[in-house]
């Protein structure tokens, strides 16, 4: 009877034995998975900075000009939308020309033209 159970027990227990090694692979597996992952080379690359966002906001600011002037010249617009549409982007690309000069130091005091001798026609 002894050597029953002992048979028994081996065929219960060699079972379980491998079902237990089989778990401890695939938990190595997943953790070596999971923990000795190589970092994508994009987590490590620099953030965008503020002046490279100010120069993609110039450039988009151009483009909408350059747009709206040949859109203007194909006669899609009446003239003073296309002077409110020109003005307003304008206005929006010398702050944005601003921003981009405080951020690099390079202040530049630009002489502000008088309207009374801008109007007054040249001789």
């Amino acid at each position: 009877m002894i050597e029953m159970n002992a048979a028994a027990l081996t065929a219960i227990v060699l079972p379980d034995s491998l079902m237990l090694a089989a778990c401890v692979v695939l938990t190595l597996a997943v953790l070596t998975f999971i923990f000795w992952i190589e970092p994508d080379a994009a987590d490590s690359a620099p953030h965008r900075s503020l002046l490279d966002q100010l120069f993609e906001r110039r450039d988009f600011i151009y483009d909408n000009l350059r747009d709206l002037k040949f859109e203007n010249r194909a006669g899609k617009y009446a003239q003073q939308d296309y002077e409110q549409m020109r003005d307003a982007l304008e206005s929006e690309a010398a702050q944005v020309l601003l921003e981009i000069e405080s951020v690099t130091g390079n202040e530049a005091h630009l002489s502000r033209r008088d309207p009374s001798v801008a109007a007054s026609p040249r001789s």
